[in-house]
């Protein structure tokens, strides 16, 4: 087993060294040590391409699709990135087509069988032979069940499974090795994106995570007759063959043939992109890939989503930085796009904070005085991508699928209806987002979260100071301040101990004020010493002792 496995192994590495230098990087193929794995004769071949005719992106394609259905479908998850990859490799990425012959329907047979555990014959009233679609990781039969449903059958390719699996192996040797030889792949650290990569093409090749994905957009929209999800059938769906509801509509790109049979193309674009911000704004859990070809139109103007295979996923905290990078985008403010990126906590430490907010501001200027009905919401976060790009800042796999879905339905909906301002119909959600941030319960719960992370923070400071102690009197400890920075570091030095002698009278009020009414009414008098207005004094001299203290702050110009 293990023989086998390492001449798979040996076979795919001379493979995939031979279409990188048949495509001109024969320099990495030798950095990485994998020359040897070419045979002599292919090293020495020329190129079979002129090399001014296309750039480095048109390259990259082809070799991922001279190596085939895996490097294929990574390459087409890769083209949702524009946070890792320059646009003129996404545009190239983008043109990525599963183009493979279908297989046998002799092989569909004995898929489904051997899966749901019954003859053909006995599942389906009818089976079309011919498929509907064949890509690399399966095709799609219609199909009639015993029950009189139409049905779409996807089954998945036989053994392909096993193919991706020897590939992401070597794709993960490769990427450790890169990380090793190149400061560029360890500056992205690969090994990561490799692995996100990996972790979307398992997914793919479980149908059950798919059928899992249509259920809960079928309940987002169970209550919009606007919107359609199909029914799946459980009972004839496996981890390699998924039976859902057949959809015979038109795709929602065919703009002429909508018009001619006397659809409404803005209520369509309308509905459309809706759709797609009620999934992403409101409920977190979106269709990752609404390409033309996953979009259908139904009569009476009703919008159909097909396969999810590809879907995006957003924490209540990454909904919330989502909807902070929107906000400072239309009120065009750039300090507010430098905190979210900072309070996300993925900006790296030795990124050059000046440069990167001098781009954030080219960035604001690009949209200064544009009327938001001429903004397009997707470049907008794309172009907020790009800026991270630049300075080596990774953000979340969704967020970077927000950016592909959102200029998808653009496109779309624009090629409906030229007229159409997306940001017109965005403004509610994006209110209701500013509510749900803004409720009592959110902003309790909010700060209930923040107030635990302080007091855990409280308390592990006699420990840090004693560790801090220790190092000390071992004379272990290095302080290393540059010159420039020294004054900017005193200033902060000096606010944080202003904010904490404020904090800590601040408390302190609080504790003797309290512990002072509390008392008066249990003795059963108004004043404890000689009825002497204590607390009516006491409250006077605190509030003197506060503006002194608060007008010395200020007057320091260190608050």
């Amino acid at each position: 087993m293990q023989l086998g496995r390492r001449i798979r192994h040996i076979n795919r590495y001379r493979e995939i060294a031979a279409a990188m230098i048949s495509q001109g990087f024969h320099y990495i193929v030798e950095e990485m040590g994998l020359i040897e794995k070419v045979p002599y004769y292919q090293r020495l071949r020329p190129l079979a391409r002129d090399k001014s005719s296309g750039g480095i992106g048109e390259r990259i394609r082809l070799v991922l699709q001279q190596l085939g259905p895996t490097y294929i479908k990574l390459g087409q998850i890769a083209s949702t990135r524009p946070d890792i990859l320059p646009p003129a490799i996404l545009s190239e990425l983008e043109k990525l087509q599963d183009k493979v012959p279908p297989f046998s329907f002799a092989q569909v047979t004995s898929v489904i069988e051997q899966e749901l555990g019954a003859e053909l014959e006995e599942i389906f009233e009818q089976f079309d032979p011919d498929p509907l679609a064949a890509a690399s990781i399966g095709q799609v039969h219609q199909a009639v069940l015993r029950t009189g449903e139409k049905v779409a059958v996807k089954i998945q390719r036989p053994g392909i499974a096993a193919n991706i699996e020897t590939d992401l192996e070597i794709l993960y040797e490769l990427a450790r090795l890169a990380q090793r030889r190149f400061q560029w792949a360890e500056a992205y650290q690969i090994v990561d994106i490799v692995d996100e990569f990996a972790k979307s093409l398992g997914n793919e090749l479980d149908y059950t995570i798919e059928a899992r994905n249509a259920e809960k957009i079928y309940k987002q929209f169970q209550d919009n007759a606007q919107i359609y999800i199909p029914k799946v059938y459980w009972d004839y769906s496996s981890k390699k063959v998924l039976t859902a509801e057949y959809i015979a509509g038109i795709k929602i790109s065919e703009r002429d043939s909508l018009a001619q049979q006397g659809y409404h193309l803005s209520l369509l674009a309308e509905r459309f992109a809706k759709g797609i911000f009620h999934q992403i704004f409101i409920e977190g859990f979106f269709h990752g890939d609404p390409h033309p070809g996953n979009v259908v139109v139904l009569p009476g103007e009703i919008i159909a989503f097909l396969d999810f295979g590809m879907v995006g996923r957003l924490s209540p905290d990454m909904k919330y930085h989502l909807s902070s990078i929107v906000i400072g985008l239309m009120r065009q403010n750039s300090d507010d796009l430098l905190k979210t990126l900072l309070r996300m906590g993925i900006v790296p430490d030795d990124v050059n904070m000046v440069k990167l907010r001098d781009d954030i501001e080219i960035l604001r200027e690009k949209y200064y005085g544009v009327p938001l009905s001429q903004i397009s919401l997707g470049e907008a976060v794309n172009n907020i991508f790009a800026v991270t790009l630049t300075h080596k800042i990774k953000m979340p796999a969704d967020f970077a699928l927000v950016g592909k879905a959102l200029l998808t339905m653009e496109g779309i909906a624009e090629k409906l209806d030229p007229k159409l301002s997306i940001l017109d119909i965005a403004q509610p959600f994006g209110r209701k987002l500013l509510m749900e941030r803004l409720r009592p319960m959110g902003m309790a719960k909010t700060l209930g979260k923040n107030a635990a992370d302080f007091a855990e923070l409280l308390l592990s400071i006699p420990k840090h100071f004693q560790d801090l102690s220790a190092v000390i009197k071992r004379g272990r400890l290095g302080l290393e301040v540059s010159v420039p920075e020294m004054e900017l570091f005193l200033k902060n030095q000096d606010r944080m101990g202003n904010r904490l002698s404020f904090s800590i009278i601040l408390l302190a009020f609080s504790i003797i004020m309290a512990s002072i009414i509390i008392s008066l009414p249990l003795a059963g008098q108004s004043s404890p010493l000689w009825k002497i207005p204590i607390v009516e004094i006491g409250f006077g001299m605190a509030m003197l002792m506060f503006l002194w203290l608060l007008y010395a702050i200020v007057r320091s110009g260190k608050l």
